[in-house]
């Protein structure tokens, strides 16, 4: 078809999809390292050379241990980084980290880290702010500079960034739609006219990707957790949200199963052709081509900013992404800072786009053409990527991650109404954000 297609409980988190999952699809995001725990911090001394620790999960490409020794060559004699690779689970990450930060036995100097993870890292006092340092801020994407800031202080440089796409079936379409309703009349219309089985996959499982995807459609009809301190999330705007999203299956176009996809489960069945759209990160695009992947080829696949409830509603998706962050016990903050902005630095940004297949976060790189034409995605993804948003900055983030999994995965499994559920939700949100 060518012609026009209108077009609470407080859970505990299931498994998180493993980095080596993540891996097999092509890409890098929210995946993790564990850290090593360690007596005493880096900056340690080697023959007259600072000796820095730097921390991340696993890098297939090698991209990373490149540019690491490219800045040892560069600074031989003055600086010394090693790379040290972590497990790859970024729940299991993120519990070490704070384990070692609070018995202050990390030796990691720089911190590879989570895009959420700033808040209680900053509260806590386990980084250093880099406010006074940090003078080009302005030439980052905004987002992710958001993500990284915390009460006035900017406490991480964004290294690569990541947001949801909506990907459709371009050679069944002539154009994306803007709202649900215009998503699900053209998905109804493609599935009876083409035999595909399904409408809209997206990820709705009980993990950190599920939060997110909840939290797109909340945005996404208006909605909101926070208004300063206060939580806002059982608000009208908000309850619509999460009936949109329940009404992708109760409608048909999703099916039942995606109440338990993580990314890997809903790329597997777009790029087989079995949909008409998808909601899923960028590392996804490559796999389309890889023929042991995929059934359609990456000319067929279009990509715009998810819809909105309404005509009015600014599209938003969540940042997601990695950072770098300085322990606050570090013995040579300024080396450690050197080494922060060679990997930032828009040379090395560029390298990984190119050969990391990762999104930059620089805002001059989505005008070099080489970049467009090398990482089709940061080309084709733009309007995503500058829509992007945060998830809440708040300290106690990951209760608040846990408490809203479990109440998003209530209300698309039907366990009872949204405004419900969002009205229990809002209680628990609330508690966990009078601790901060």
């Amino acid at each position: 078809m060518r012609e026009k297609a209108y077009g609470r409980r407080r859970g505990v988190a299931r498994r998180r999809m493993s980095r080596g999952s993540f891996l097999r699809l092509g890409g890098a995001s929210a995946a993790g390292a564990a850290l090593l725990g360690a007596s005493g911090c880096g900056g340690g001394d080697s023959g007259g050379a600072t000796e820095l620790t730097f921390s991340l999960f696993p890098d297939p490409t090698g991209t990373v241990q490149e540019l690491v020794d490219r800045f040892n060559e560069e600074h031989e004699g003055e600086i010394v980084v090693t790379f040290r690779e972590m497990p790859a689970d970024s729940g299991q990450h993120f519990d070490q980290v704070r384990t070692e930060f609070q018995s202050g036995q990390s030796e990691i100097d720089v911190i590879g880290g989570d895009v959420i993870w700033p808040a209680q890292f900053a509260a806590n006092g386990w980084v250093l702010d880099l406010s006074d340092r940090f003078d080009d801020a302005d030439s980052f994407l905004e987002a992710p500079i958001e993500a990284n800031s915390f009460e006035g202080g900017i406490y991480g440089v964004p290294w690569y960034t990541d947001v949801g796409f909506l990907y459709y079936r371009q050679d069944l379409l002539d154009e994306a739609p803007t709202t649900y309703d215009e998503m699900k009349e053209m998905a109804r219309q493609v599935m009876d006219e083409e035999g595909l089985e399904f409408g809209y996959l997206f990820q709705g499982a009980d993990y950190e990707g599920g939060v997110v995807n909840g939290l797109e459609f909340i945005w996404n009809a208006g909605g909101d957790v926070l208004e300063g301190d206060e939580v806002v999330i059982d608000s009208p705007e908000a309850v619509r949200g999460l009936e949109l999203e329940r009404s992708m299956i109760s409608d048909g176009i999703s099916p039942q199963g995606v109440s338990q996809y993580m990314e890997q489960e809903s790329a597997s069945l777009f790029l087989q052709g079995d949909s008409v759209f998808m909601r899923n990160v960028p590392r996804m695009y490559a796999l389309a081509s890889d023929p042991e992947e995929s059934n359609i080829d990456p000319g067929q696949i279009g990509i715009a900013a998810l819809p909105v409830a309404e005509e009015g509603i600014e599209p938003s998706s969540s940042t997601g992404g990695w950072n770098m962050f300085i322990n606050a016990n570090t013995e040579d903050p300024d080396a450690a800072w050197e080494f922060i902005q060679f990997m930032t630095a828009p040379e090395q940004q560029k390298f990984r786009a190119l050969e990391g297949a990762v999104l930059p976060t620089r805002s001059a790189l989505y005008e070099d053409e080489e970049v467009l034409d090398g990482l089709a995605i940061a080309r084709l993804g733009q309007e995503a990527i500058e829509s992007a948003r945060p998830r809440p900055i708040n300290p106690f983030y990951s209760d608040m991650s846990l408490a809203m999994g479990s109440a998003f995965s209530e209300s698309l499994n039907g366990e009872a109404p949204p405004e419900e559920i969002l009205a229990t939700l809002r209680e628990d949100l609330q508690e966990i954000v009078d601790q901060a």
